[in-house]
């Protein structure tokens, strides 16, 4: 997958000047910037705009969170203003890295962007919508304890789960729980373009544990009024059980002719994968993960070592490298975190470490993903 590569960077002093994030896109901006940089030495003008306004900082992507509104009793949807540097030309489906300073250090993920780049009323925000998981420290923040007007930092948007322009001439959406996300995007691009077609265009099975727990329902059902062209099918699987693919037939005939894209469970993925590769029409599926399939944890871990950071950290097998690097205050590389995007990659300078999913082990002098690799004994980064 094609994805925009998040670059580490060492620390710098405060008066190295920084790359200008946005420095292309408003070039009268950057200008006065580099006039204000020579009156202003040795501070930089960042440091004195950040005084009257936190989000014009030039060294990093940040937004402020102007409102949090409730989705279901477990999820939330964040309206994000951004600041200097963010382009809104990403695309309907893909995914933005978001960073949150929590008791004292910066917390890092990846979450689909529900809102469009197509604007509404000239709208200069985005909204990411969070669904808090048990295991999920972040997530459980987000939708509980984050107050509008906090500053956050976020990370360009990528991913290539998206919907081309022009649409197909028929679209199946198969999504479950916070699957429905990325296709929220979609959706709501599709109709501000004028490109929900006639009757039986689109087509959308969405499962959930009951309706209450259904995101944007009154949003899709009102979608579904408006447009003939959308049918959605809801399913509750709390008292319906999953939707069984092996009888798809009956409920989208047409489905091996549509092009489809799935989102949601582990489980439900590697179904469609099967159901669509046995029709032999396995382009016609997309799908995007949320979570990594680990392989059973071996080993004992060992103390990771960050060459450039000079830094090190002690870490279980089944602590990821990135988790490590960013729990002991390392800058790391990131971008999906699921193993897919490449931009987490670092050199493996000494030791061994292993890959989560699959248990292979790799040699010193190779390229690690970080996201998805644990220390296999004491190993040395080149972070």
């Amino acid at each position: 997958m094609a994805k925009s590569t998040i670059k580490n960077t060492a620390k710098v002093a405060d008066t190295v000047r920084p790359t200008i994030a946005g420095a292309k896109e408003r070039p009268v901006w950057h200008a006065l910037r580099t006039i204000a940089g020579r009156i202003t030495t040795p501070l930089l003008p960042d440091d004195y705009l950040q005084l009257a306004n936190p989000l014009w900082s030039a060294r990093e992507l940040r937004g402020r969170v102007v409102e949090v509104r409730r989705e279901t009793e477990d999820s939330a949807t964040l309206v994000i203003k951004p600041g200097w540097g963010f382009s809104f030309d990403y695309e309907a489906g893909q995914y933005i890295g978001i960073g949150l300073l929590v008791e004292g250090r910066w917390r890092w993920r990846s979450y689909s962007l529900t809102s469009s780049p197509v604007s509404s009323k000239g709208s200069r925000t985005i909204t990411i919508t969070v669904k808090a998981m048990p295991e999920g420290f972040l997530s459980t923040h987000l939708v509980g304890g984050v107050e509008p007007g906090t500053i956050v930092r976020l990370a360009a948007p990528q991913g290539n789960f998206v919907m081309p322009n022009p649409v197909p001439e028929s679209v199946l959406f198969l999504t479950a729980g916070s699957g429905i996300t990325p296709v929220m995007s979609m959706l709501r691009t599709m109709e501000r373009r004028g490109a929900i077609g006639p009757p039986g265009h689109v087509v959308h099975l969405h499962s959930a544990p009951t309706e209450a727990d259904v995101m944007f329902a009154s949003e899709l059902a009102a979608l579904g009024d408006r447009h003939p062209g959308y049918r959605l099918q809801l399913r509750a699987t709390r008292t319906e059980g999953r939707l069984d693919l092996d009888r798809l037939d009956e409920v989208v005939p047409d489905w091996r002719e549509r092009q489809t894209w799935a989102c949601g469970p582990e489980a439900m993925l590697e179904s469609a994968e099967r159901t669509w590769k046995a029709a032999g029409i396995g382009e016609r599926l997309h799908q995007e993960r949320f979570a990594v399939s680990r392989a059973p944890v071996h080993g004992r871990g060992g103390t990771v070592t960050f060459a450039r950071s000079d830094k090190s950290a002690t870490a279980d097998a089944a602590t990821s490298l990135m988790d490590a690097g960013e729990q002991a205050g390392v800058q790391m590389p990131f971008g999906c975190r699921m193993g897919i995007c490449q931009s987490c990659v670092v050199g493996l300078v000494e030791g061994h470490v292993r890959d989560l999913r699959t248990g292979v082990e790799h040699d010193p002098g190779t390229r690690v993903q970080t996201c998805v690799s644990a220390a296999s004994g004491d190993c040395v980064l080149d972070v």
